[in-house]
Parts: structure tokens; C-alpha cells; sequence
């Protein structure tokens, strides 16, 4: 069976790290015009305590596609690239979940859990829960879907939790972040468990490559991907 190394390889062909800088939002690592934080993320609550995207997830490129299928198709294809996507999540996992817990101040994370999707039947909380070795022996499905509001709104009353928690750190894993609404709002319900602090990992952080100056902006960030650096240490 091929390796973790293996599986995620090609992935780097295609994968472009977000890093921080001039015009990049604080938060998430959008691209801004000059701003600090984008649109989203100024607007909307901030629950939080840091965003770590693996990679910018252009809008019907690679990434973005793959995302698409492992979670909307079935059968063989399906099957195949979520077992890519748990492969570049594992990797990412193993060499940077200290630095996003250190960006949380924190030693480690004792929970891991994932943000519901819109079916009962996501192939994310199996991921995170079976497939990944990081992962899956602290993996809790700590929350359920209570609301069918806007899905890119956030929400306080979007999630609602399945038992309340002693303080204990949350690590939240999410395939695609867009504004962000889906994952403020499951750390807003976490924390109203009673959790400590909570940090996202998200695979995709979704841009659009004809926006502003994204093209240019796109094309200067370095192939291929550099498992060695994240959005964070980078």
C-alpha cells in the first residue's frame, strides 16, 4: 500500500502555502487590499484562537476539485482522492500541529473534532477519526448540526454540543474554508461546551484567482510545495 509520502506527493505539484504579510488578513490569510483583515473576518465574530490553512484552494483548480469530489461523488473515484486528502492532512498533522498549538499557547491539543458537514454521511469526521494516525485516537464528534440558516452567515446557534467539555483544548479540522462562518461557529459551540482554547486546520482556504491582484498574487508564491513549512512557521 502506498505511504502517507506517497499518496500526498502529487498534491504539491498544485498546493500553494498561505503565508502572512502586507495585505494577507491576520485571521484567515486572504488576500486584502491593504487591510489587515479581510471582509469576512471584520465582520463577523471571532471565536477562534487561531486559523492554520494547509494550502489556498483556487476556485476550480486542482485542489478545489478534489475537495468537491471526495465529499459530493461516490464509488472508486470518490474513495481515491479522500484517501489523497487524508494523506496531505496526516502529513500536514504530523509536521505542524506543534505549531499551531504553540501559536495557541499551548503544549498540545486533547481533543480533535471536526466541523459537521451539511450531510450526515461526510467523509471528514472518517477521515479524522479512523484514517489519520495523528488524529484518531483523540478524535470526539463533539458536535452536531442544529440550524439550517445561511451557510456562509455565522451562527451561534449553527452547531449545538454533544457534551460539555472540562476545559480541555480543541483542535478543529474543516476541508474548505470560505468565510469562515462554518468553523466560527463550531468553535463558538465548543467553547460554549466549556472547552479551553480552539484552532482550526482547515485543508483549503477557497480564493478566487480572478479577483483584485489574486493572480499575480498566486503565481508568485514557490513550486512545489514545501511539506516543510506551514501557513504559521512559514
Amino acid at each position: 500500500m502506498p505511504s502517507v509520502a506517497e499518496l500526498s506527493a502529487p498534491y504539491a505539484n498544485f498546493m500553494l502555502a498561505p503565508r502572512s504579510g502586507p495585505s494577507t488578513c491576520e485571521v484567515c490569510f486572504n488576500f486584502t487590499r491593504g487591510y489587515q483583515r479581510c471582509y469576512a473576518c471584520a465582520h463577523s465574530p471571532q471565536w477562534l484562537d487561531v486559523v492554520a490553512p494547509i494550502s489556498y484552494s483556487v476556485a476550480t483548480e486542482q485542489l478545489h476539485r478534489a475537495l468537491m469530489v471526495y465529499k459530493r461523488l461516490t464509488g472508486e473515484i470518490a474513495r481515491r482522492v479522500g484517501v489523497e486528502l487524508a494523506a496531505v492532512l496526516w502529513r500536514h498533522l504530523d509536521a505542524h500541529e506543534q505549531c499551531v498549538a504553540q501559536a495557541a499557547g499551548l503544549d498540545h491539543f486533547q481533543l480533535v473534532t471536526t466541523v459537521p458537514g451539511r450531510s450526515e454521511r461526510h467523509p471528514l469526521p472518517r477521515i479524522v477519526g479512523e484514517l489519520i494516525g495523528p488524529t484518531r485516537d483523540r478524535y470526539q464528534p463533539l458536535l452536531r448540526r442544529a440550524s439550517v440558516g445561511e451557510e456562509r452567515a455565522f451562527d451561534a446557534d449553527k452547531f449545538e454540543p454533544l457534551e460539555t467539555l472540562a476545559g480541555q483544548p480543541v483542535l478543529l479540522i474543516d476541508d474548505t474554508w470560505t468565510t469562515g462562518a462554518s468553523a466560527q461557529s463550531a468553535a463558538a459551540a465548543v467553547k460554549a461546551a466549556g472547552s479551553g482554547p480552539v484552532a482550526a486546520v482547515v485543508i483549503g482556504r477557497h480564493v478566487n484567482r480572478d479577483w483584485h491582484e489574486n493572480d499575480r498574487r498566486l503565481r508568485a508564491i514557490p513550486l512545489p510545495f514545501d511539506w516543510e513549512r506551514c501557513s504559521l512557521c512559514g
